[in-house]
């Protein structure tokens, strides 16, 4: 349920972590995705409805189209289980993104939707979601604090995260102790990790087949102690650090010692259990296949800092918006709360019966058994410890557009980070200004 290729038209939960930093649509939210690129799935049915037999109003509820298997039939069962009104599970399969941006400036609107991290800034400006604050109640404190900050503005909560995504760096602890390589604990031991564990057709360190330009540049960023807006909205990468962050990343590419045309890109584990790389960064989802493929020769860590910047993990989540213009707010807003605050059983199913994330109560996160031991409750302890939100609520596509063409070409071209990075931040400023209007 996280995230994939972000040319794929399939969508699954990995989609929002590939827009943290990397190649996410004009459309799309911003990241850690990542965003983020989406997993190809097969769906029981395209765009279609499943109504519910409770009484009451009837609720349109849309969901992109998740990759792994059994999601839409859980959502199904979720909504028939609600008894005070009846719920319809919309499953919509390709350009999610950009169909609820349109469909929201129509009468077609959904009673509820599922976006990336929460609605975008552009919707709660128009007036298009509602405001969900006095859902919490007592249980906002319980839920992952970054999480909680990434759908808040001005005050006022917009969306409930449903569930925790999250990208780590794991390694083969057999290829690093026969390199006798430690596992890296800073960028500097991460860079000479990766050097040293090159060797014949094994690379050091797989970001993606792009080298990482589309995923890498946030937790690049959060590396040097930056990030792409700091938490009060004002850019944060108008510093040296970051073109020094992003020129490590160019360094990397460079000097070969990134694997490039995996088999399947970083949102699955391919590269790490086919002994393609010694070291990947990607999805906790993919912990339960990790375990399958090579036992428990894999141990997990944060991205690693720079000389004063910050190990981080890159945490998303999509949120569940009610639409601010439906026939039925505070049915919708009832619903939601029943099942993304009240049912925690539901949310612990949610989070970890198809793949490995996290509940976004913390108090739920505790319950999970399945995160309780092994690789799952290190990355667990690791998300608490340095996760950060992929993006910041005023990080607008057009701000993430600007930013991935800049990567692209830092990374691939060799362009001077320096230079690209003041193009960003021309367009940043635009747009800050434009939303503070």
């Amino acid at each position: 349920m996280s995230s994939t290729s972000p040319l794929s038209t399939a969508l699954t939960r990995r989609r929002l972590l590939t827009l943290s930093g990397g190649l996410a649509a004009a459309g799309a939210l911003a990241a850690c995705g990542g965003n983020t690129g989406r997993e190809g799935a097969t769906a029981t049915s395209a765009g279609t409805g499943t109504g519910t037999g409770g009484s009451g109003p009837t609720l349109n509820s849309w969901y992109h189209q998740y990759g792994e298997k059994g999601t839409q039939q859980a959502l199904e069962k979720f909504a028939a289980d609600y008894k005070d009104a009846q719920v319809k599970v919309n499953w919509k399969p390709g350009d999610y993104d950009n169909t609820v941006v349109a469909t929201l400036q129509t009468d077609g609107a959904p009673d509820i939707f599922e976006y990336g991290n929460g609605p975008t800034i552009d919707m709660i400006k128009s007036g298009q979601v509602t405001d969900v604050t006095d859902l919490f109640g007592d249980t906002k404190a319980d839920f992952n604090k970054a999480l909680i900050d990434r759908v808040t503005y001005q005050g006022k909560i917009w969306a409930i995260p449903q569930v925790l995504d999250a990208q780590l760096l794991i390694y083969r602890k057999s290829l690093l102790e026969k390199a006798g390589v430690q596992p890296p604990k800073s960028m500097d031991e991460l860079v000479a990790a990766a050097t040293k564990l090159t060797s014949g057709k094994v690379k050091g360190l797989f970001l993606g087949n792009d080298g990482g330009a589309g995923l890498m540049g946030g937790p690049m960023l959060r590396s040097a102690g930056l990030d792409l807006l700091t938490a009060d909205g004002k850019i944060g990468f108008d510093d040296p650090k970051a073109a020094a962050a992003l020129g490590a990343l160019q360094k990397m590419y460079a000097d070969k010692v990134l694997l490039l045309g995996a088999p399947n890109d970083w949102f699955a584990p391919d590269a790490l259990t086919q002994g393609l790389a010694a070291m990947q960064f990607t999805g906790l989802w993919n912990l339960p296949d990790i375990s399958k493929a090579i036992g428990d020769d894999f141990g997990v860590l944060p991205w690693p800092a720079m000389s004063g910047g910050k190990d981080n993990v890159t945490i998303g989540a999509y949120g569940a918006c009610v639409t601010a213009k439906g026939k039925n707010v505070e049915a919708a807003k009832k619903f939601v709360k029943w099942l993304w605050i009240d049912q925690t059983d539901k949310q612990i199913e949610w989070a970890t019966a198809y793949g490995f994330h996290v509940p976004a109560r913390n108090s739920v996160a505790d319950k999970a058994d399945k995160l309780k031991s092994g690789q799952a409750a290190e990355a667990v302890k690791l998300i608490k410890e340095d996760g950060f939100a992929q993006s910041h609520m005023l990080w607008s596509p057009k701000c993430q557009t600007a930013f991935n063409d800049a990567m692209s070409r830092i990374v691939k071209d060799g362009a001077a980070p320096a230079a690209e990075l003041a193009k960003v931040k021309t367009v940043v400023e635009a747009e800050l200004k434009r939303l503070a209007s």
